[in-house]
C-alpha cells in the first residue's frame, strides 16, 4: 500500500506519539532564533557581536554537557533524560518570554535563560538519537528518520515565519512564550509512549562509559572524519549565516519578515528532501551525504551580495533540501553501525564535535565581519565547504559505506 511505504512508520503508536510531539516543538523551536536575534537588536546599542553572544550563551553550555547528556541517557534511560531536559527548556523560555513580554530584561538575562535552555537541549539530543531505534520496527528505521528530520524541518518553515509576522506586529517574547508551551507538548507525547523496562547500565563508572563512547566513536575513520569537517564548516558557515544574516535582513532586505521568510524557506526546502528521503535509498549513504551539502554556497553568497530576497529564498529552500539529505542518510547509518547500547554516547561525541567551534564562531563573526566585511566572510565559509567535502569524498571508509553495511 502506498501510504505504508511512505508513513509506515506513523503506523506504530510509539512513534506516532513521538512525532506529533516533536512537531509541535518543532514549531515552537523554529521560533525562537527569530524571536530572539530581534529582541536582542531592539535593545539599545545592540549590534551583530550582541546577538552573536546570546547565540554563544546558549551553544557553549551544549557543547560542555553533551558528553555528560550521552553518557547519562545511556545509563540512566533516554525517555527519563529527555523529559527533564523538556521541563528544563520550558521553564527556561517561559521565565525568558514573560520578562520581555511584560518587563525589560538586562543584556544578562538574555545570556542566562538562552544558557539554561542549550543545558536542557545537551541532555536532550544524544537520548533522542538513542530513543529512536528503541520506538521503530528496524525496517523502517531510515523513514523513521525522514520523518523525524520532517518534524524539524516542517518546525523550521512555520516557525520562523510566524516569528516574523509576532515580532513585527507585537513581542518576541509572544514567540518565546510558544516555544515553552511547545516543550509542555513534549512532554506529554514522551510520557505517552510505552517501553520496556530500562536496565541501568551501573557496572562501569562514569568515565569508564564515557572512555567507551569514544573508543567506538574513534574505531570508525568515517564517523570522527565527518563530524571534525563539519566542525569548523559550521564555525565557518553556519555561526556566519545565522547572525549576518539576520543583520543584513534588519539593514537591507526588510527586518525581521524578510528573515524569518529566509529561514521558512530553508525548512521548506528541508521538508521537500525529507518526503524525498521517505522513499529514496542510496547505496551510498554517505557520499550522497556529502554531495548534497554543495549547494549551500549559494544561500551564503547571495546574502553576502544582498541579492533581491527572492533570490535569497531559493538558496535557502535548495540549502534546507540538502540539508535533510544529508541528516536522514548521516542519522540512518550511525544508528545502523553503531552498537545499541552506547549509541546516545557516541551520538554524544558527534554532537560535541559538530558543535565545539559554533560558539567560537559565535563570538568572533561580528568582530572579524567588521574587519575583513561580510563578503569575505561569507566567501571563506563557502570556500572551506567545498574543500571539506572534496577531502570527505577521499576518505575510503566514506566511499565504501554501503547502506545496511559497515565500514570502519
Amino acid at each position: 500500500m502506498r501510504g505504508e511505504k511512505w508513513l509506515g512508520a506513523l503506523h506504530e503508536r510509539n512513534f506516532r506519539l513521538y512525532f506529533l510531539g516533536q512537531l509541535t516543538s518543532a514549531i515552537g523551536t523554529g521560533m525562537t532564533p527569530v524571536a530572539l536575534s530581534f529582541a536582542v537588536l531592539a535593545l539599545r546599542h545592540a549590534s551583530a557581536s550582541e546577538v552573536g553572544a546570546v547565540l554563544t550563551a546558549q551553544t557553549v553550555p551544549l557543547v560542555v554537557f553533551l558528553l555528560v547528556g550521552g553518557v547519562v541517557g545511556d545509563r540512566f534511560g533516554r525517555r527519563r533524560v529527555m523529559l527533564s531536559a523538556d521541563v528544563l527548556r520550558a521553564s527556561a523560555e517561559t521565565a525568558l518570554g514573560a520578562w520581555i513580554v511584560f518587563g525589560h530584561p538586562p543584556f544578562w538575562g538574555f545570556l542566562l535563560l538562552p544558557a539554561l535552555v542549550g543545558t536542557g537541549t545537551a541532555f536532550f539530543m544524544p537520548a533522542l538519537t538513542g530513543l529512536i531505534p528503541q520506538i521503530v520496527s528496524g525496517e523502517r528505521l531510515t523513514q523513521a528518520n525522514a520523518l523525524n528530520g520532517l518534524t524539524f524541518s516542517i518546525g523550521a518553515i512555520i516557525g520562523p515565519s510566524v516569528a516574523g509576522v509576532i515580532v513585527a506586529t507585537a513581542s518576541p517574547g509572544w514567540a518565546i512564550l510558544a516555544d515553552a508551551l511547545s516543550y509542555v507538548l513534549s512532554v506529554c507525547s514522551l510520557a505517552a509512549l510505552r517501553l520496556g523496562p530500562v536496565t541501568e547500565a551501573t557496572s562501569d563508572s562514569f568515565y569508564g562509559q564515557l572512555r567507551r563512547g569514544w573508543r567506538e566513536f574513534w574505531a570508525r575513520t568515517w564517523l570522527w572524519a565527518i563530524v571534525a569537517a563539519f566542525s569548523v564548516a559550521n564555525m565557518a558557515m553556519m555561526a556566519p549565516y545565522l547572525v549576518l544574516g539576520a543583520v543584513i535582513s534588519k539593514e537591507s532586505l526588510g527586518g525581521a519578515t524578510a528573515w524569518g521568510t529566509i529561514l521558512g524557506a530553508e525548512g521548506a526546502g528541508a521538508v521537500l528532501g525529507g518526503v524525498a528521503m521517505l522513499r529514496l535509498r542510496f547505496s551510498r549513504p554517505l557520499v550522497a551525504a556529502a554531495l548534497s551539502l554543495l549547494v549551500w554556497p549559494y544561500p551564503l553568497l547571495s546574502l553576502a551580495y544582498r541579492a533581491p530576497v527572492p533570490v535569497i529564498v531559493i538558496g535557502s529552500f535548495l540549502g534546507g533540501a540538502a540539508f535533510a539529505i544529508f541528516d536522514t542518510q548521516w542519522q540512518t547509518t550511525m544508528q545502523r553501525e553503531v552498537p545499541r547500547e552506547v549509541l546516545s554516547r557516541v551520538s554524544a561525541y558527534d554532537w560535541f564535535g559538530s558543535l565545539v567551534l559554533l560558539p567560537l564562531g559565535y563570538a568572533i563573526v561580528g568582530p572579524v565581519a567588521s574587519v575583513l566585511g561580510i563578503h569575505a566572510v561569507f566567501i571563506i565559509g563557502s570556500a572551506y565547504l567545498l574543500v571539506a567535502v572534496a577531502v570527505i569524498l577521499f576518505i575510503p571508509s566514506v566511499r565504501q559505506m554501503r547502506a545496511g553495511t559497515g565500514a570502519t
